[in-house]
């Protein structure tokens, strides 16, 4: 598998305020582009603690959504570099036929990472659904950065 997205240098613990900026960034970041669509936060344990949707996105965003973040936490990687290792022939090919359906191997969902003493942790997953591929990856890298905003040590 690659490398992971995102490196923060503290222990982060994720909280209802910090995800609930998360999702308002990921929308905010969808109106710029045009785009509309739902946003959730999951914890590590991939447990939903923050949605949106935006007025008129699409019925599927909302499961879509959860479901980016869950697989992003679950196998601790950006779920658009999914694609390719879950095509046929590929190092986890058929993923997207397990997980009870959850695993979701397109754009749109990222883990969060964070420094621990006992090695590097998943603190959360953000994942967006309702635009185009690259507009879920956009509206979620918006999401990422106010996780790293909020967490990065002063200095």
């Amino acid at each position: 598998m690659t490398a992971r997205v995102s490196a923060v240098t503290t222990s982060a613990a994720l909280t209802l305020a910090l995800a609930s900026r998360m999702t308002d960034a990921a929308l905010a970041r969808a109106a710029e582009l045009g785009a509309l669509v739902s946003a959730a936060v999951v914890d590590a344990g991939g447990h939903l603690v923050h949605f949106q949707r935006m007025d008129r996105a699409e019925i599927a965003g909302p499961t879509l959504a959860v479901d980016k973040a869950f697989t992003a936490v679950a196998h601790r990687i950006a779920t658009a570099e999914l694609a390719e290792l879950a095509a046929p022939g590929g190092e986890l090919a058929g993923l997207q036929a397990n997980g009870g359906g959850r695993y979701v191997v397109f754009g749109g969902g990222l883990p969060c990472w964070s420094a621990d003493p006992a090695g590097d942790v998943v603190v959360a997953g953000i994942g967006v659904s309702g635009g185009t591929a690259e507009q879920d990856i956009a509206c979620a890298d918006a999401a990422l950065a106010a996780f790293t905003a909020a967490v990065r040590p002063a200095g």
